[in-house]
């Protein structure tokens, strides 16, 4: 919050005060915390599981504080909606009127973003001496994707390398665009939505009132930041034959620009200009499938066509290892590949077949794992529009509510469509799709195994 003190500083606010007051409250808890030290120092994977998904909802809460305590929110579950929104970089909204807001209030909520994207934990294990495997355990909970690899023999010094290509691209984007004439601290925010794949807009329609140039920038960043981070790795160690062999990322760079194609042709009456069809479908396109949720236009306005592959995109999401969200594209390899095979099993019983990806097996426990997900993931969101029709919404509504919220996404369609926002829910609504936010983003286990009464034995 210290980022945010300086902000409120420069531009002279009082809502210092709200930052200031979270702080000490959180020293005021953190400290007693601290000086008690563990029995037990290795983190087992039960152990980070519960840690990370207990880790966020303290987050979330101590997050939401500077919202209540400047006046910018008064709902304290609209507070925790909108800090969660952020964290989990969804960048659905209850405020109606963001330009209003203190550049100090403005700057916390888009840094929320670039906090979360790559994980709060992640982060520490960047500097937190850990034994055992507990580095790892911690990481596999917080990381977005149906596994986790190692850049490096330690995964201490893994989470350093995704740190600096994390900050290194979010860098990049912002010089980029102050060099397009954008004020400092918009490039600041943008960058941070961008980067975090969040889209907190600082401005009430979005991206919309910025330059062609801007959003062309911010169009390529979005796609950029749903790669998997371990081929930019890959190509900063000069390894761009095996980069090049990512099956994930081709993947992921075709149904871009299959989707951008088809959008454009269908919105080309719409905009009569090809050129700017393009570039309009483009954003949309990357903003959906890395789940950012900027947008440049009402897509709620355009043909059903297009809106319905901007709903399937929000499936989709981006890459496993990226700061995307979504089901991520390698999973849906993985499960169209285990199609293939049992379709092949019941014309050849006798004949074995592995699941292969990058010319690797895939372990037959990722493959488990994957399909349990997806149980999980069709039960948590049948649920969770079952719940959001008490609300008497219509159905597209509470079906694209659920979608851009599980998914990490931000706008949806109809009353949650990217010129509306989330206000319009009930308090019990909200925490379901804060409930979904959450579980979205630290991939439903870690929030699933708090309420299962197995997991507070010996704890």
């Amino acid at each position: 919050m210290v980022p945010s003190c300086i902000t409120a500083l420069i531009y002279k606010e009082s809502e210092i005060g709200a930052f200031l007051m979270t702080m000490a409250l959180c020293l005021l808890v953190g400290i007693p915390l601290i000086c008690r030290k563990p029995k037990k120092k290795i983190i087992y994977v039960k152990e980070g599981f519960v840690t990370v998904a207990l880790s966020w909802i303290a987050l979330s809460i101590m997050g939401s504080l500077p919202f209540l305590f400047s006046g910018a929110i008064k709902n304290p579950v609209d507070a925790l909606f909108e800090t969660v929104s952020g964290f989990t970089t969804t960048g659905a909204s209850i405020l109606k009127d963001v330009e209003s807001l203190p550049y100090s209030i403005l700057f916390w909520r888009s840094f929320t973003h670039w906090i979360g994207g790559m994980g709060v934990l992640v982060f520490l294990l960047s500097f937190l001496p850990m034994v055992g495997g507990s580095h790892m355990n911690l990481m596999k909970a917080e990381s977005p994707g149906p596994s986790v690899s190692r850049l490096v023999p330690k995964v201490r010094s893994t989470a350093k390398i995704l740190y600096e290509i994390y900050i290194g691209m979010t860098i990049l984007e912002i010089i980029l665009l102050l060099a397009g004439g954008m004020p400092l601290f918009d490039a600041l925010a943008t960058s941070f939505g961008t980067a975090g794949t969040g889209g907190f807009g600082i401005k009430n329609d979005s991206m919309a009132s910025y330059s062609v140039y801007i959003q062309v920038v911010v169009t390529i960043f979005m796609i950029l930041f749903g790669v998997n981070f371990n081929v930019y790795y890959l190509i900063l160690i000069k390894k761009l034959k095996q980069a090049s062999k990512n099956e994930e990322v081709r993947w992921y760079l075709l149904i871009i620009a299959a989707a951008i194609g088809l959008i454009a042709i269908d919105i080309f009456s719409l905009y009569g200009n090809i050129g700017t069809a393009i570039q309009q479908s483009a954003f949309q396109v990357a903003s959906i499938i890395t789940t950012t949720g900027f947008a440049t236009t009402d897509f709620n306005i355009w043909p059903q066509a297009s809106k319905t592959i901007l709903v399937m995109l929000m499936f989709i999401g981006a890459c496993a290892g990226s700061t995307g969200g979504g089901i991520k594209v390698s999973r849906f390899i993985i499960l169209l590949k285990t199609v293939k095979k049992e379709l092949h099993q019941f014309l050849h019983p006798r004949n074995v077949r592995k699941v292969k990806m990058d010319g690797k097996m895939i372990e037959h426990e990722v493959v488990r794992q994957t399909n349990v997900f997806l149980v999980a993931y069709v039960f948590i969101f049948a649920f969770s529009i079952l719940i959001l029709a008490i609300d008497k919404k219509d159905l597209i509504t509470n079906f694209t509510a659920v979608a851009a919220t599980f998914n990490n996404i931000g706008p949806g369609l109809e009353l949650v469509g990217p010129a509306a926002n989330f206000s319009i829910f009930s308090n019990p609504a909200k925490l379901v799709l804060t409930f979904d936010m959450l579980a979205g983003r630290l991939e439903i286990f870690p929030l699933l195994l708090l309420f299962v009464r197995g997991t507070w034995k010996k704890f």
